[in-house]
């Protein structure tokens, strides 16, 4: 079977980093793979190619860019694969529909409640979520036509954590660490504005975005600044997660958030709001603490008392690591996409060879 998985994505970003670990995980079963992404992230490119797979760089421009699709059928032409995978809308828009000769099948994989307008020539479709499965079925797509498929969890493997010492923190402190773009859905604010009252916390806040500045100022207005560290975009995920004390996933808006599931991975104590895509997953208690979206007194609490009784931490992120087994596992995730394509492969009688 060839698959080609296609990208318009930005430099970073949760549903790119996604993009890459599946293609890099694909690699590992599938011989035959290329990606088509744009070039904003040579890191990315040379990961891919380490990988063996064929990479495509296309500008994926706006309404007016006739280059790309003209280009991608070309090279749909030219690599002949059975599937094509387009990650969010634009990339969906600029690949070429199946039909008429269909040779191929256009998959779009969904993170979150998208237009149907953007996937008019879409095949079928994965979702992330059952959530998000719903929201198809609902505006018209059959249900033979969407599959289910969890994200899965991919970190660095036996990586070393970090020193605190080198991110200025102090080797006592409260670490609270969130993996997330600097963006008002994250709710970074109501983290710093919890954090407050809790002397010895220290935020680690792994990310990027528009809102640095405004958080930057967040902080410094109650007197927070040597206690809350900017480390920008980071590739070293388990490592972070390792080092700290709590992964908190302050979310006001998230389709699905694998943060969540990167800190059961590395059995790293997970607090977490109510945010659509998490909710549907994490048990109360059970597996993470659970605070209520923009609530800054219930995350104040919840840290405190993983703070002040760390067993309870434990005891969270052992039940965690084994949902993350069970569930989010890269084997079981890869396998599940594998078994979608034969099986629309076979629904259309194309051949996987």
């Amino acid at each position: 079977m060839k698959i080609m998985q296609v990208m318009a994505g930005a430099e970073f970003g949760g549903a790119e980093t996604a993009f890459e670990d599946m293609c890099l995980a694909m690699a590992e079963r599938q011989k035959n793979l290329c990606a088509v992404i744009r070039p904003n992230n040579p890191e990315r490119i040379a990961k891919l190619e380490q990988a063996g797979i064929k990479v495509f760089t296309l500008p994926f421009g706006g309404a007016l860019d006739f280059y790309t699709p003209w280009k991608l059928k070309k090279i749909i032409a030219q690599e002949c694969p059975q599937i094509v995978q387009t990650w969010m809308s634009r990339a969906s828009i600029k690949t070429p529909a199946s039909k008429p000769s269909k040779s191929y099948l256009k998959l779009s994989r969904l993170g979150g409640y998208y237009g149907l307008k953007y996937f008019r020539t879409t095949d079928y479709f994965v979702t992330i979520t059952q959530d998000i499965r719903q929201h198809l079925i609902k505006n018209g797509i059959e249900s033979t036509c969407v599959c289910h498929i969890n994200n899965f969890a991919e970190t660095e493997q036996n990586p070393e954590p970090v020193l605190r010492s080198d991110l200025n923190t102090p080797n006592d402190a409260f670490v609270a660490l969130t993996l997330s773009r600097y963006h008002p859905v994250k709710a970074l604010d109501v983290l710093i504005k919890a954090a407050e009252p809790i002397k010895n916390c220290h935020l680690w806040l792994a990310g990027e975005g528009p809102m640095e500045g405004e958080l930057k100022k967040l902080a410094k207005d109650l007197n927070m600044t040597d206690r809350v560290h900017f480390l920008g975009w980071r590739t070293d995920r388990a490592a972070l997660l390792q080092a700290a004390d709590v992964c908190v996933f302050p979310s006001r808006y998230e389709p699905f958030g694998t943060t969540f599931v990167q800190a059961w991975a590395q059995k790293t104590p997970l607090v977490c709001s109510t945010a659509k895509g998490p909710v549907q997953y994490v048990r109360n208690q059970e597996d993470a603490l659970v605070f209520e979206i923009d609530d800054v007194e219930q995350l104040t609490a919840a840290l405190k008392k993983l703070e002040s009784q760390p067993e309870i931490g434990k005891q969270l992120a052992q039940a965690g690591f084994i949902r993350f087994e069970n569930e989010f596992s890269k084997e079981k995730t890869v396998e599940a996409y594998l078994e979608f394509y034969r099986d629309v492969l076979n629904r259309e009688h194309i051949s996987d060879v």
